[in-house]
């Protein structure tokens, strides 16, 4: 964490939503900081404090809509915890002129950790075995086998940072790597195999990972078609965002056998998950913990506030999105 300012104190930031305690009473301490989560009239808010806010701090949770932004005559940075921005609405920051940042980098390694976890927990069927384990019946039956990742498919929609960090665990375990971006990469190795067609790279997949930005142009990028083409063998992973994935497509395939199985650490409306998921026993389901640790938080946190103070102090940021 960065060292008290006083050239900071008098500028007003609205906080969208609540992130970590130690982040928001650092912020807190050099800043004169509003937390709109808390604010009951927040059309009062507005009227009275909205033309002195210079700064947006957000998640890729909470994001900032127009509405928020243009509420804010004297807005120039938008800094959000996280690598992904899709509920910023960057363009119309872009046409106020307004910065926007994210947090990339630092939270690749984890996000491919929990990747791997959900693979391993789905093929393996390790999130099932524990209950059968906890519910007293293996000392009356027998639990059933799990599949191996070794000698396997591993297909990757979006071989961006967090792609490539996937990639290179799945190779560590035996796994072939097949892989769909918006062109084919010259600066990975040369014997993973590019698809151009995410339902194609389904096809040659046993297990289909995503790890592609969210937004309008990826919404239901995996549907039934792709869960068709995954086939009744294939273990679907998401570390990406919930509307990557059609989720009412995605229940239906896994209750009638379409797919073998899913891996989910976001979902389409989260926090709200179908009860059709939770009934299922070959899907793991995580609160959306993929960068959950608290080195990567901490590492999170600290860039975040570089470019805040970067932004107020020198008008300069580390992680520029617009």
């Amino acid at each position: 964490m960065t060292a008290a300012t006083a050239s900071t104190q008098n500028i007003d930031l609205l906080m969208v939503g609540p992130l970590l305690p130690e982040l928001i009473q650092d912020i807190g301490s050099r800043y004169r900081l509003h937390r709109w989560w808390e604010i009951e009239d927040r059309a009062a808010f507005l009227r009275t404090h909205g033309a002195a806010v210079r700064g947006i701090v957000t998640s890729g949770r909470f994001g900032a809509d127009k509405a928020l932004i243009d509420s804010l005559p004297a807005l120039e940075a938008i800094v959000s915890f996280g690598v992904g921005y899709d509920p910023i609405d960057v363009d119309a920051a872009r046409a106020r002129g307004v910065v926007v940042t994210n947090t990339p980098g630092v939270l690749d390694d984890c996000v491919a950790d929990t990747a791997l976890a959900l693979m391993l927990a789905v093929s393996r069927r390790i999130a099932e075995a524990d209950r059968f384990v906890r519910a007293g019946r293996w000392p009356k039956e027998g639990f059933g086998l799990g599949r191996k990742l070794g000698g396997k498919v591993c297909g990757i929609a979006g071989l961006g940072n967090i792609g490539r960090q996937i990639a290179a665990r799945a190779e560590a375990f035996g796994m072939a790597i097949a892989y769909y971006n918006r062109r084919a990469r010259s600066d990975v190795p040369a014997h993973y195999r590019y698809v151009d067609d995410v339902r194609a790279l389904a096809s040659v997949s046993d297990v289909l990972v995503l790890a592609v930005p969210g937004g309008a142009s990826t919404r239901h990028l995996v549907d039934a078609g792709v869960l068709d083409a995954l086939g009744p063998e294939g273990v679907l992973v998401n570390v990406a965002r919930g509307t990557v994935v059609d989720e009412v497509a995605l229940v239906q395939a896994l209750q009638r056998g379409g797919i073998a199985g899913a891996g989910l650490d976001v979902f389409e409306h989260e926090p709200q998950v179908p009860t059709e998921l939770m009934a299922l026993d070959n899907v793991v389901l995580l609160p959306h913990i993929a960068s959950g640790t608290v080195e990567t938080r901490r590492a999170m946190a600290d860039l975040l506030l570089a470019n805040l103070d970067g932004w107020f102090g020198e008008r300069q940021v580390k992680t520029r999105v617009v």
